[in-house]
């Protein structure tokens, strides 16, 4: 699976395809030694790739062309840097940004990036993919795009451009995509109940399409384009441009972020399902040190792949030393065996390229089931997925992390809250909404909030309390005022029936000097309309809080507190009864 997936990943980073092949050996060698994955299969991934290739074109002076040689371009640039030059320095700059992490610890970062988040990103950076494999799919001569609408772009180009289409390409992608399709969803499945070694479709792809094209000379005959040039033995080391560096840090800190979460998702899937423990700073630090070597030996960023990943559980891979054997047979091809696929039509990987991105496609399907459980999450996911479809993927990326966070802030901002009524003949005081049977204590109300009460969030507690209770203390102050008419007030207040207010904190986790001061004075506009409000069920650190500003700021009105509802009920009941006496 390196041999295809390494070629025709390598192309989507706008380079050689042996550039996979060099990903699929350098780097792995050093994550042997220091990575804390048993089963990951580090090496190509395609949407890291795409990203990387992104770069590449935007600061190449060089072109791939179908024949598979380079060619100079843009010479308009200040600088002139070669594809491999581009590609190698974002790995550096990779490299610097996964060490800049492991020595802060900061391998949490990543849980910025929600499981919803990585869905639609993945799903939605498919679709860029297989935008950038339709001129090999139809054997189209276009115009490379750059920026952001790429996608939109490349499909009216693409469309426009389909009368030119080569119909010797577009048949041999057709069956080449319809037999690896057959495989995954007939065979596969049926070989999988026979042996765990699953069957190399894409391996065969490649040799059969390299025989076929050798021998019916589709390049010359037909016009198809094919892989081009792989040289043999070891890529020349070399340095990255470290004059680049600056202008690829963004660019390689979105490609850190995207490489870094897939591999640790991937890598922690099989430390669960296999029962031991993976260390994602130490991660970081293989990782560095992997890329690192890797920007000296022609290579992109490396991730996990999910699919190689599984293969290599599958058939019984149980430490990286796995990994170990396939760099030795990789070792082979780099040496004597690359120069046969030479005539590999490049059809043939885009194929390959697009058969490997169903599952990832596929994942839109999803959007039902987040629309299901949270609409918050369905929001996440659509801004990340339009956003990165038709403007680019680190726009994606950010709008995505955006939206996240501001999902997050939003739903802190209005935390739920009820009033609470009683359960009759015992001391439960639940939702009066959400169960049936419960019944509201005469004259009280049980007002209940989860979160915490501090300065950002004291507005939107007052306000929920106001609307729950259904009564503005303010307003009605404010009113009593204006009207110079006690009586007429009191007799609308009257009519609501409510004596007392009981706070229910069971559920906040935090309250500051500001909620305190908020609370201060909702207490006392209550109070001055003749309705008690007591506090219950307080957590230690909020009632710690409390007594610390009644201390220090030494102010009229201490907070009456109970340590449960049903014992401010009681208490309640008791001054209700008292006032009636008297």
């Amino acid at each position: 699976m390196h041999i295809p997936q390494g070629m025709a990943y390598g192309l989507l980073g706008n380079l050689p395809p042996v550039v996979g092949i060099y990903m699929a050996f350098f780097p792995v060698l050093i994550y042997v030694i220091f990575g804390t994955s048993r089963h990951v299969s580090m090496g190509t991934f395609a949407i890291v790739c795409l990203m990387t290739g992104k770069t590449v074109s935007q600061y190449s002076t060089e072109e791939f062309l179908p024949n598979g040689t380079m060619v100079q371009v843009n010479g308009d640039h200040d600088h002139h840097y070669t594809s491999m030059q581009v590609a190698t320095t974002v790995t550096f700059a990779v490299a610097i940004f996964q060490m800049l992490m492991y020595i802060f610890r900061l391998g949490i970062i990543t849980t910025l990036l929600s499981e919803t988040l990585v869905n639609a990103f993945t799903c939605a950076s498919a679709f860029h993919v297989v935008a950038s494999q339709l001129k090999d799919l139809f054997g189209l001569t276009l115009t490379r795009r750059k920026g952001y609408f790429r996608v939109i772009y490349t499909l009216y180009d693409s469309a426009m451009a389909v009368p030119q289409a080569n119909i010797a390409a577009v048949t041999v992608s057709a069956i080449f995509i319809i037999v690896m399709v057959i495989n995954n969803e007939v065979l596969k499945p049926w070989l999988a109940k026979k042996t765990r070694i699953p069957f190399p479709i894409e391996l065969v792809a490649v040799t059969v399409g390299t025989a076929i094209s050798h021998c019916l000379n589709l390049h010359d005959q037909y016009g198809i384009s094919i892989v081009g040039h792989i040289p043999t033995g070891f890529p020349t080391p070399d340095l990255p441009a470290f004059s680049l560096l600056p202008k690829v840090a963004l660019d390689a800190f979105v490609i850190t972020m995207v490489s870094y979460t897939i591999t640790m998702s991937m890598a922690l899937i099989f430390a669960q399902k296999l029962h031991y423990e993976v260390d994602a700073n130490q991660e970081l630090f293989a990782l560095s040190w992997s890329n690192c070597f890797g920007s000296f030996f022609s290579c992109m960023p490396i991730t996990a792949s999910l699919s190689r990943s599984l293969i290599q559980q599958q058939v019984g891979g149980i430490t990286q030393l796995a990994s170990v054997v396939s760099c030795g047979i990789l070792l082979v091809i780099l040496l004597w065996i690359g120069p046969l696929f030479e005539e590999l039509p490049r059809c043939v990987l885009a194929s390959i390229i697009v058969v490997a991105l169903k599952k990832m496609i596929l994942q839109f399907t999803s959007l039902k089931t987040y629309w299901r459980l949270s609409k918050w999450d369905t929001l996440v996911w659509l801004v990340t997925f339009l956003t990165t479809v038709f403007i680019g993927i680190d726009v994606g990326l950010v709008a995505g992390i955006l939206t996240s966070m501001l999902s997050i802030f939003a739903q802190g901002y209005l935390p739920y809250s009820c009033l609470l009524g009683v359960l009759p003949k015992t001391d439960l005081y639940l939702d009066l909404k959400r169960y049936k049977g419960t019944e509201e204590v005469p004259g009280i109300r049980i007002f209940h909030y989860s979160g915490s009460l501090n300065f950002a969030s004291k507005s939107s507690y007052r306000f929920l309390l106001f609307k729950r209770v259904g009564i503005d203390p303010l307003a009605i102050l404010t009113k009593r005022q204006e009207m110079q008419d006690r009586s007429s007030v009191a007799l609308e207040f009257e009519d609501l029936l409510t004596k007392c207010i009981i706070l229910d904190f069971a559920a906040l986790t935090y309250i500051d000097p500001s909620g305190v001061e908020m609370l201060r004075q909702i207490i006392q506009n209550f109070n001055q309309l003749g309705i008690a409000v007591y506090i219950t069920a307080c957590s230690g650190p909020v009632f710690e809080t409390l007594q610390r500003c009644d201390k220090y700021e030494k102010k009229d009105g201490k907070f009456i507190i109970f340590p449960t509802i049903h014992d401010a009920v009681l208490f309640a009941q008791a001054m209700i009864l008292r006032d009636k006496i008297n």
